[in-house]
């Protein structure tokens, strides 16, 4: 637990994302400034985050965005303007042009359980669903339960007049605290919760290749399908080759398996962990110390 204090007050960990996406969807949606403000100035978010910033400001009086690599406020955005007829336009970057996702503005009709089956399996088009507001019950699953808890939260904000709460990362936080704890004692004890737990449980061997198919079958899908993309990288790493995924999950677990194994790795996108961890290389520099 006192790692986990010392990791936050040192700016180690970055702000959840999943929180603040769907915080911030709310707030394009509705024309209130409830929780973008908070975060807008502030020099230590990804740029996930940076894109929703600059979209906020832009949402009324342009009809065309550049959601960058922001695969989740894509998917947010893109339902909410067929969902409403808004007839927006998004520009897609560098690994989301690449992705195949859904192109049929009918999926506003679906019911949760059949935009689920999406885009192998994402539970972005459901979380759209839930924030824009939906009476279906809700499946048990990690994102669609924050994505209830984020709209009860800003209601519950809008209505008293307050602004809305920030977070930390938790699944960084996890990962971040399993991975120093193991530099100190040799062991590690980490439990993959969901499928962005994946990458950091496979490279400790806490979770194999199969495993991680038959539970998240949406890890195809991201910046890389990411089962594939994680055997490759540990193979270039142990044969003392290049790491030249784009993928900000792969290059954070190879960047902390490459310093277990003091293995001096050269990454050929080191930038792209400022997705969801810019600090991350100031982490690992911070961890050095405590290697037995």
């Amino acid at each position: 637990m006192k790692d986990r204090y010392h990791l936050i007050e040192e700016n180690l960990i970055p702000l959840s994302k999943y929180w603040s996406v769907r915080l911030g969807f709310l707030d394009i949606l509705n024309n209130t400034k409830l929780f973008l403000p908070i975060i807008e100035n502030r020099e230590d978010i990804g740029d996930d985050l940076k894109t929703m910033i600059k979209i906020s400001k832009e949402w009324k009086d342009k009809n065309e965005h550049n959601v960058g690599e922001a695969g989740a406020l894509f998917r947010l955005l893109q339902f909410a303007s067929w969902k409403f007829n808004l007839g927006k336009e998004f520009i897609k970057e560098r690994t989301l042009k690449d992705r195949k996702i859904c192109d049929n503005p009918d999926i506003v009709n679906f019911s949760i359980n059949n935009l689920l089956k999406l885009d192998n399996n994402t539970p972005q088009w459901a979380s759209a669903k839930i924030l824009i507001g939906s009476n279906e019950e809700i499946p048990d699953d990690f994102f669609l339960s924050l994505s209830k808890e984020a709209l009860t939260h800003y209601n519950e904000s809008k209505e008293k007049n307050n602004l809305c709460e920030l977070r930390f990362d938790e699944t960084i936080l996890n990962q971040a605290e399993a991975f120093l704890d193991l530099l100190k004692t040799g062991k590690i004890n980490f439990l993959p919760i969901h499928q962005d737990d994946y990458c950091f449980a496979r490279v400790f061997d806490l979770i194999d290749k199969e495993e991680g198919e038959r539970r998240w079958l949406e890890l195809k899908g991201h910046e890389s399908n990411r089962l594939e993309e994680m055997e490759k990288q540990i193979k270039n790493l142990n044969e003392n080759k290049g790491i030249d995924s784009r993928d900000h999950r792969v290059v954070q677990a190879i960047a902390m398996l490459s310093l277990l194994k003091n293995k001096n790795a050269k990454f050929t996108f080191p930038e792209c962990v400022s997705k969801s961890w810019p600090q991350f290389w100031d982490f690992l520099k911070y961890v050095e110390r405590f290697i037995n």
